[in-house]
């Protein structure tokens, strides 16, 4: 007997714990934070920021040096081949059989100043040919060192260590805005689901009046205290509250669903959202506000090397619009044998100095047009960020504005939604007692009803303008601080 008990609690529990386990009750600080951890935009936002520190950590390394080694280990050629008959003073086709192979080690080093290149090479290349008479020959580079240039006044190097390192100090807070962005993604989906549960709410409560009252209704229209019109309405009314409560349950449904799917929880979770009541002491200045905004917001360091970014064009186009040319210069050590063990000895110099020149003659204004292209596209894009910035500053005085005014505005839809619940209550307990009519009562219940959704509303704009204003100025108002993130071990986490 026993032994059946402990097989019926084995098959029990396990169902408890994970009908326990599946309901959750939330405050708007835990979806936020569960966003945060584990949502997929979450994800997202983390692999766009190692994106941008990879590029960062690609451009770091193209200034440092680069050490490569470069060979062709095996290169055979069967193939005909011109070659000049000097008995015959002619040219004709013989059969060529050839072994080759090479081997190289490359170091490079950008210069910034200058956007040139210094390199050094070291190398050995071996050349067989095959048939009767198997003859190698060797040749060996054991040192070489040079430097290219171009001399057209354009120095790329110059301009990608102006923007490159603002592109990433964009890319980090561009991740603390995104978590502010998470923020208000998470607050608009906790309050559709308390939207959701308070329609449950007050459609469960207008079902068990409505049956009350219409159950009291034919009580007191068989004593002919209540007419048929007014047993009509009070029948009405209870379908009605029986229509919009299926209605509600289904949006509740629908809005628990998307908080589940946002989450990333099971779809069977059942998350009920805590409505918040306690609002921070909190009033922004408007300068201050935009103060931070300008220090932080990655908007501005977008506009930064937009400008840049033009100018960089600018100086590019006014590169190609005059004389260009390129500077190579090559000093080495050179030798040529038939074996290995002779190729590197008593080397002989090998040197090279090339100068070209590219000066434009005739090309029927085309420099000149791309030039003035960049100089406009330059003008158009400093003018608009001017606008922006202006823009920006407004957008920014705005959302401070109506923060300031949601806290007093959600006092008083609170103090409202408390008055017509106690508006209501009297009034129920007087139509109980034949004090007044069905309409008096369905107009106290519509009362109570809007109360209720003006409050929820105005809690959501609070804190929609609350976490608005945190991502315009990545800053902590409530705890007069800059937000930040532990970008070392968000790299070491992956």
């Amino acid at each position: 007997m026993k032994i059946k008990y402990i097989l019926l609690w084995l098959f029990v529990l396990p169902t408890v714990f994970s009908s326990a386990q599946d309901e959750k009750l939330l405050t708007l600080d835990n979806v936020i934070d569960i966003a945060s951890q584990q949502s997929l935009d979450a994800f997202i936002n983390q692999n766009m920021y190692l994106s941008s520190y990879w590029e960062y950590r690609y451009f770091r390394a193209d200034r440092l040096p680069s050490l490569s080694i470069e060979a062709t280990p095996f290169d055979y050629n069967r193939s005909m081949q011109k070659v000049y008959n000097y008995d015959e003073n002619r040219d004709e086709y013989k059969s060529r059989e050839d072994l080759g192979s090479e081997i190289g080690l490359l170091l490079n080093q950008n210069v910034g100043l200058t956007g040139g290149r210094i390199f050094a090479r070291s190398e050995l290349n071996l050349t067989q040919k095959l048939g009767l008479d198997k003859i190698s020959s060797y040749n060996s580079t054991p040192f070489s060192v040079g430097y290219a240039q171009t001399i057209n006044g354009y120095n790329r190097l110059k301009w990608t260590a102006k923007i490159e390192p603002i592109k990433f100090e964009r890319a980090k807070k561009d991740f603390i805005q995104s978590k502010e962005e998470l923020a208000i993604k998470a607050t608009r989906r906790f309050f559709d689901l308390v939207d959701a549960q308070i329609e449950v709410n007050i459609a469960n409560t207008n079902m068990a009046n409505a049956d009350t009252l219409y159950k009291i209704g034919k009580g007191r229209f068989q004593v002919g205290t209540v007419t048929q019109d007014e047993l009509l309405n009070l029948e009405l009314s209870f379908m009605n509250a029986t229509l919009a409560l299926t209605r509600a349950n289904l949006g509740l449904e629908r809005s628990r669903a998307d908080l589940n799917s946002f989450l990333s929880f099971d779809k069977e979770t059942k998350v009920e959202c805590i409505v918040p009541t306690n609002l921070p002491d909190l009033q922004i200045e408007a300068d201050k506000a935009i103060q931070a905004a300008l220090q932080n917001n990655p908007e501005i360091l977008q506009q930064q090397q937009r400008l840049i970014e033009e100018d960089s064009k600018v100086k590019q186009a006014k590169s190609e619009s005059g004389v260009s040319g390129d500077v190579y210069a090559l000093y080495g050590l050179n030798q040529n044998a038939e074996s290995i063990d002779l190729v590197y000895q008593d080397p002989l110099d090998r040197q090279r100095l090339r100068l070209g020149v590219n000066i434009p003659v005739l090309d029927w204004g085309r420099r000149k047009g791309r030039l003035a292209m960049a100089e406009s596209s330059r003008e158009v894009v400093r003018i608009s960020v001017n606008q922006e910035r202006i823009d920006f500053e407004q957008n920014i005085i705005m959302n401070v504005m109506e923060f300031n005014l949601q806290a007093d505005q959600v006092l008083n839809t609170a103090k409202a939604d408390t008055i017509a619940q106690m508006g209501y209550d009297v009034t129920q307990q007087r139509f109980l007692i034949g004090k007044v009519d069905v309409t008096k009562l369905n107009l106290a219940r519509n009362d109570q009803e809007r109360a209720r959704r003006a409050y929820i509303a105005a809690l959501r704009s609070y804190w929609n303008y609350y976490f608005t204003i945190r991502q315009l100025t990545l800053y902590d108002f409530e705890n007069t601080n800059t937000l930040s993130q532990d970008f070392e071990r968000l790299i070491n986490n992956n």
